[in-house]
């Protein structure tokens, strides 16, 4: 345990055991801790086991209980980890509220009541990551919005400018994700007939594959890589395709912005807020949108550079000691009201 200083409050910090093949929360977290300043006491706590099953949940949440600091941060997706904590001194982040778009019936009730209507009730601030993430999480619990701040993600500093001529003859255009909102299917009715290369970034299904092969596209796909192996295939694309069709925030626009990229992202959601003026939006319902926006892109050198230039200076915004220091000024603000409120 670090040493600690009176005037200074210990803070906890708790973050779910890694998923399999989903570290997005894990390296988010990381980056952030990292960024803390020297004079910040704190423990970083990872849950003994995965958020499985009820007897793996109950341990989860003794245990956090019994690490309990004088500030004590969720960081996210293990929201019941509160149910035992004290209320004043407890900070969570919700990062989206997906699985409640994805769930129905009962499922959906039951993950509905003990993933936020109950964690809502049972802490002192939460934090989201970007604007319309608050605006959703506000549609579905009721409570004082001034409750909720938006503290958005931040960029990894392993990710650094990487200017590359561009590839006007066969440009690489790089997708990252297969899962549902990733929208897949429609990116590659898009792009049908366009030449270029659609580099993937997750593990296709047999219909994901079915859908590729019957619009013609020339692609390639890796899954599981390391953080290393991500920043590389930024570097080795020529532009990124982004049309998903939720986000709590969009990482991807971030991290191409910073590497020199340009982006092709959706105009729902957290994603313009996210890409501001540093990528073409477009619907990404509408597969014809999406291939006027790529075209755009692959053909308009002065909008490329315009756009990669843009984005170097969009990445500023979430480097990780900006996102840091936020954190910390709510850590004093939570601690203080727990003072009060005693």
């Amino acid at each position: 345990m670090k040493n600690r200083h009176l005037e200074s409050p210990l803070v906890a910090i708790f973050n779910r055991k890694p998923q399999d093949a989903n570290f997005s929360v894990e390296r988010l977290f990381k980056d952030i801790v990292k960024a803390f300043p020297p004079n910040l006491i704190y423990n970083s706590y990872t849950s003994k086991f995965k958020s499985r099953g009820f007897w793996s949940r109950l341990y989860n949440t003794v245990e956090a209980f019994c690490k309990q600091g004088d500030v004590n941060h969720i960081t996210g997706d293990v929201h019941y980890l509160c149910y035992l904590m004290s209320k004043n001194k407890t900070l969570l982040t919700i990062l989206d509220c997906g699985n409640l778009k994805r769930l129905n019936g009962i499922r959906r009730t039951i993950f509905y009541f003990l993933w936020f209507w109950l964690p809502v009730k049972k802490v002192a601030m939460i934090t989201v990551i970007s604007e319309s993430t608050k605006k959703e999480l506000l549609q579905y619990v009721r409570c004082d919005e001034r409750k909720i701040r938006v503290i958005p993600c931040c960029i990894s500093d392993d990710f650094k400018p990487s200017p590359k001529a561009f590839n006007s003859s066969n440009p690489v255009l790089l997708q990252i994700g297969t899962a549902y909102n990733k929208n897949l299917p429609k990116v590659a009715e898009a792009i049908s007939g366009i030449p270029c290369h659609l580099r993937i970034i997750g593990k296709l299904s047999e219909e994901q594959i079915s859908q590729l092969l019957a619009f013609d596209i020339s692609y390639s796909s890796v899954s599981n890589l390391t953080d290393l192996e991500i920043i590389d295939e930024y570097i080795k694309c020529d532009a990124l395709i982004f049309a998903s069709t939720y986000e709590g925030f969009g990482m991807p626009i971030v991290e191409a912005n910073i590497t020199g990229r340009p982006v092709v992202t959706s105009n729902i959601l957290s994603m313009p807020e996210v890409a501001g003026n540093a990528a073409c939006l477009v619907d990404p319902y509408d597969a014809e949108d999406i291939r006027k926006g790529v075209l755009k892109i692959f053909s308009d050198e002065d909008y490329r550079k315009t756009l990669v230039a843009n984005g170097y200076q969009n990445a500023r915004r979430f480097k990780p000691a900006i996102v840091a220091e936020q954190y910390v000024e709510l850590y004093k603000e939570v601690y203080l009201l727990s003072m009060h409120s005693k």
